[in-house]
């Protein structure tokens, strides 16, 4: 069984076109159906989640409130990521996440030891039509996001790994 009190949710996205990481976590999730289950695949097919991006953290105050009033929302119905994981095998499949009003699937991969799963993905903000977010943040850290170069930019790929430990035997 997934619970939310043993996952923890980091991302990691970029600025400048020396493409610098800026590391972040969401310290809430919940779980819809979480179940009972006698293997790991067992226990993450089917399993919806809604993180609130509220509980958005990266150790900076002043960009917790930028990305939270910039970039989410400036997106449409983004006050939670909603997803489903559909594995296809112990260690690989999809999750469906909607975000900006728009559901694409995206490929996730799982590590497993022993009882801890590490689930890797990275989305492209693309997919997802977060133009104009990606925009509003970028303008509004405008120095901030300026490398060597004196170019301002805010990166459309983000690296999801989210960790949880499985309690399923």
């Amino acid at each position: 069984m997934v619970e939310a009190k043993n996952t923890t949710i980091n991302w990691v996205a970029y600025k400048t076109t020396s493409k610098i990481p800026v590391k972040g976590q969401f310290t809430k999730v919940s779980f819809e159906n979480a179940q009972k289950a006698t293997t790991i695949s067992e226990a993450l097919n089917g399993l919806k989640f809604s993180i609130p991006v509220t509980s958005l953290i990266t150790n900076d105050t002043i960009r917790d409130a930028k990305l939270k009033k910039f970039f989410f929302g400036t997106l449409k119905n983004t006050d939670a990521i909603i997803g489903e994981i559909k594995m296809t095998d112990e260690k690989s499949g999809t999750v469906n996440i909607m975000m900006n009003g728009i559901t694409k699937k995206l490929p996730i991969n799982c590590i497993i030891n022993q009882q801890m799963v590490t689930i890797k993905a990275t989305i492209d903000l693309n997919n997802w039509q977060a133009q104009i977010a990606i925009e509003a943040l970028n303008n509004v850290c405008l120095d901030l996001h300026k490398g060597p170069d004196g170019i301002s930019k805010t990166w459309t790929d983000v690296k999801i790994e989210v960790q949880t430990i499985l309690n399923y035997k």
